[in-house]
């Protein structure tokens, strides 16, 4: 997270004896952290190796106390019936240390992946950007490549005013007339430097003298690629419209793109196309984004905007399934321009009417190998567009926001949203929408559990819902054979009936290929988790995780702080996601009395951090 910049210590000179310590523990003072430093290299000199130990004695020839020194594990040195501290670690520091570890996961996770950062015109334009580009350096290092998409309309229509003209749009679109386009190509070409400018600095010197790599000293901060990698298309006349030399994505140059990523370089991607007749044209900053992330197969998509995206009640909305940001943006369709566009690009068929009404997402992406469900994805081809399954192809590329009605914020970011939705449609898993003008806000949403911003996913939740009566018969064939083995304890038809509504399941194409159970318990504010089962066909996809993350996330909105289980066979799974044996004394009186003790079941239990996933809870288990 960008922070503000705190004064450091004054320069200390390094040929200054700071390992002194006095000989009288009334006039102990404790040294600076560049004394630890120099203490420490001489006791190392000395041979004092082993500081992990618990305990370590040696000789120690420090003014006043020559014979006998002991450290411990806490800091602490004595000689001689004297002591104090050499060093001391920090409320501030321990927090730090904490902090890298529990990034480590993120890290791992994120590294290699493909992002496409989308930064909106006002965002560039505002004060943000520094903070934003070094955090964007810091995750290029971290392994991430970058795909950026710098907006310019605030800097055009600045230039325009400046020199006497009025920006023109028409719907989504600007009206690129001559004045416009050369303000569209200064606009383009300053930012880029800005931009490139900024992710120039190399690593602090004072960092790389003292890890002693002096050879880097004049190294570029990141290498970074621009050029011709859009191909574009003249808008022409649309309605009776001009739109001069504004221009629509034809095709992303995805294999030259791919080339300079890995090469090491961020790629900047401008909103100005070239067409194959030389000209150069004025697209559409969304346009261009989206038909980036789509064709290259981007992990996520980003759009640092200048607002977050808020509820009715005014609070920040961290996910949203693709099913229920695409029914928000069928409910505007009537009173949005924008929203009538996404309609018409991605077909009339409402995502609610192809799953069951419960469910909490129902769409897959089939661009990255992994299995459909019961729903029919458009099919995206880079310089095609969309088979939207009538053997037409639709040609949109990318998906425009822009014009008076996103100016005017008449519907708040519900352009923005769209955009999102569509990419989600096309194959691309996770969009996520930041607000720009928090501090860190990406940092913030890569490495925090719960984001800082607004999640878009197509496959978080697929095909999760609450089960049913009817469903009764696919959770048994799923639970048979894991019950005829001993993992899971044997569950009569009655009782699985009586308990059908604690149940939650995964279904794909009409078949039950997951399942769980939550069995709360309100006035202790815990819940057990029970009955975790995947179909052999499914397992290895990751489908355990959704369930169990869900449940997680349901337990939570529920007002439950822990969660609780047995288990004989799967202890390992468990403990991987957080899960900590317990003893059976920690368990529930109400529920220790129902456990079949000749089982030998181990006892495991997990805190819950507070709910902002925007899963409601349902009334089943009210």
């Amino acid at each position: 997270m960008a922070t503000a910049a705190t004064p450091g210590p004054a320069w200390i000179n390094p040929r200054q004896n700071h390992g002194e310590i006095s000989s009288s523990c009334r006039s102990y003072k404790k040294p600076s952290f560049c004394s630890f430093i120099s203490f420490k290299r001489s006791t190392f000199n000395l041979g004092l190796k082993g500081m992990a130990r618990k305990e370590m004695r040696g000789s120690l020839l420090v003014k006043g106390c020559e014979r006998n020194g002991k450290i411990t594990s806490d800091g602490e040195v004595k000689y001689n019936g004297c002591c104090g501290k050499y060093y001391d670690i920090s409320e501030e520091d321990k927090r730090f240390v904490e902090v890298l570890r529990e990034a480590q996961s993120y890290v791992y996770l994120h590294r290699g992946n493909t992002f496409v950062l989308l930064l909106s015109g006002e965002i560039v334009a505002g004060p943000y950007m520094d903070a934003i580009i070094k955090d964007i350096a810091f995750l290029h290092h971290l392994g991430i490549r970058f795909v950026i998409v710098p907006g310019t309309h605030v800097q055009i229509d600045k230039l325009l005013a400046e020199r006497g003209h009025e920006p023109k749009y028409d719907g989504r679109y600007r009206i690129t007339d001559s004045e416009s386009l050369a303000a569209a190509m200064e606009a383009a070409g300053g930012i880029r430097l800005m931009i490139e400018a900024k992710l120039s600095p190399g690593p602090s010197i004072c960092n790389i003298r003292r890890h002693g790599d002096s050879s880097r000293w004049h190294d570029v901060g990141v290498s970074v690629a621009s050029g011709n990698f859009l191909a574009a298309k003249r808008r022409g006349v649309v309605e009776g419209v001009d739109y001069g030399a504004t221009g629509e994505v034809k095709k992303v140059d995805v294999a030259r793109m791919r080339e300079r990523l890995d090469g090491g370089c961020i790629v900047i991607l401008s909103n100005l196309g070239y067409s194959s007749s030389g000209e150069v044209l004025n697209c559409n900053t969304y346009e261009v984004a989206t038909a980036c992330a789509l064709a290259i197969g981007a992990d996520k998509l980003i759009c640092i905007i200048d607002g977050p995206i808020l509820d009715e009640n005014g609070r920040l909305i961290y996910f949203l399934p693709l099913q229920e940001a695409d029914m928000l943006i069928r409910q505007r369709a009537q009173q949005s321009e924008i929203a009538a566009k996404y309609v018409k690009a991605v077909g009339e068929e409402d995502l609610t009417r192809l799953g069951h009404n419960d469910s909490i997402a129902v769409v897959h992406s089939s661009q990255n190998g992994k299995a459909c469900s019961n729903t029919r994805n458009p099919i995206f081809q880079n310089g095609v567009g969309f088979d939207n399954g009538n053997g037409l192809w639709s040609g949109e590329q990318g998906f425009a926001i822009g014009g008076q009605e996103r100016l005017s914020r008449q519907n708040g970011y519900l352009s923005e949203l769209a955009a999102a939705a569509f990419v989600c449609r096309g194959g691309v898993q996770r969009v996520h929408l930041l607000d720009g003008t928090i501090g860190g806000v990406l940092l913030l949403e890569l490495f925090k559990r719960d984001g800082m911003g607004t999640m878009v996913a197509s496959d978080l939740y697929e095909g999760t819902r609450m089960a049913k009566v009817t469903d009764l018969a696919g959770i048994k064939q799923i639970i048979q054979p894991l019950e005829q083995s001993g993992t899971l304890v044997h569950r009569s038809d009655e009782e699985l009936l009586k308990a059908i509504d604690s149940f939650v399941v995964m279904e794909r194409e009409g078949q039950i290929i997951a399942c769980a159970a939550l069995f709360p318990f309100f006035e202790d504010k815990c819940g057990e988790v029970a009955c975790i089962a995947v179909s052999p066909d499914c397992q290895g996809q990751g489908q355990g995780d959704k369930l169990l993350d869900y449940i997680e996330k349901k337990a939570s909105s529920l007002g439950l702080d822990m969660l609780f289980l047995l288990t004989t066979r799967t202890a390992d799974w468990f403990v991987r996601r957080g899960f900590s044996e317990c003893s059976i004394d920690m368990i529930l009186a109400e529920r220790r009395k129902k456990i079949n003790l000749s089982r030998k079941s181990k006892y495991y239990m997990k805190k819950l951090l507070p709910d902002r996933s925007g899963i409601t809870a349902d009334r089943a288990f009210r």
